[in-house]
């Protein structure tokens, strides 16, 4: 069975820890970066679950970090749902190209920290994904499959790929429509998964609530585009590092809703681009689903046995404001 590890701040100073119930142990180890604490304090992780001596502190009086820290890259699947592949204007079908993009690091949040929506962002929308967390440096291609995504993959966690529409759409720049700070809120915890685990990940229940009504609503197996072959496909283009994280694609139920002709006229770039921004916004903002100050999104993923829970995530959104990134 897999641990849930946390990373969190406790008098000024970051620390690692292992959830134990209510409480979590606190870990010695005093690695800076995810990938240090892979590297190095895995094996102290795993002893710590029998270990009745070391200090713990209750998880309710900690505050929580991103378990994925910087630098790593963050690569993201895109409409790898067919329910969000309808909504977003697409054919519901598997295409023949896994969409692939990246998302800066430095939009990493904690799970229970605030969702600064910049004064200019129109429509901003929420996205809850299944992260996977990369466990050893993948330098060439490789031949990865469900027998040995072990050992590549070091564990799973809850992520929401926060979006502005009208930037992302209207500008056409994914990068910078995903990657306000704060626009990735993760975790509460990293599952560090055992190789028994690997076949539950083909079966996790994804949950998303806004203001406690549920938005978003699926399971791991209807992606379309699974772990194993996603990390072969992308080992023949780029290297990966340890502690590096893909964000596996989102479901249906965002508030982003277009049909085809919509989406050909917002993306075209011959249409003047103020013109194309007025177009999204009026179609888009009849629906009231977009996120506004004051929203609080809720999101878990866990298995139907419950062998394997990530916790549960809770974000505010809130106007702009001097907020510290704790990632």
């Amino acid at each position: 069975m897999g641990i849930k590890l946390v990373r969190f701040e406790d008098q000024g100073t970051n620390k690692w820890g292992v959830v134990d119930g209510e409480n979590v142990k606190v870990l010695n180890n005093s690695s800076k970066t995810l990938a240090e604490f892979l590297e190095n304090g895995q094996a102290e992780a795993r002893e710590a679950v029998g270990n009745d001596t070391l200090q713990t502190v209750a998880f309710s009086e900690i505050t929580l970090l991103s378990p994925v820290t910087k630098p790593a890259k963050i690569i993201c699947q895109g409409a790898n749902y067919s329910t969000h592949r309808e909504e977003a204007g697409m054919e519901a079908k598997r295409p023949p190209f896994n969409m692939i993009f990246d998302k800066a690091n430095s939009s990493l949040a904690g799970a229970y920290d605030t969702v600064v929506s910049p004064e200019h962002v129109k429509l901003l929308d929420y996205e809850i994904e299944l992260g996977l967390v990369i466990g050893k440096d993948i330098t060439e291609e490789t031949a990865v499959t469900d027998d040995n995504l072990h050992e590549y993959l070091a564990g799973i966690v809850i992520a929401n790929d926060v979006s502005a529409r009208d930037v992302q759409l209207v500008q056409g720049q994914w990068l910078k429509g995903k990657s306000y700070r704060t626009f990735c809120p993760t975790g509460p915890y990293l599952y560090l998964l055992d190789k028994e685990d690997i076949p539950n990940i083909h079966n996790l229940e994804l949950k998303l609530w806004v203001n406690d009504e549920i938005r978003q609503e699926a399971n791991t197996e209807q992606l379309l585009f699974k772990p194993a072959e996603t990390i072969a496909e992308l080992s023949g283009v780029m290297d990966f590092d340890t502690g590096d994280m893909i964000l596996s694609g989102t479901t249906g139920g965002v508030a982003l809703n277009l049909t085809p002709e919509l989406l050909a006229t917002v993306s075209n770039p011959t249409i003047d681009a103020n013109h194309r921004l007025e177009v999204l916004v009026e179609a888009q903002s009849k629906s009231g689903r977009y996120l506004k100050d004051g929203d609080v999104i809720r999101a878990s993923i866990k298995s139907p046995d419950g062998k394997i829970d990530l916790g549960e995530q809770k974000n505010k959104v809130q106007a702009p404001a001097l907020v510290s990134s704790k990632a």
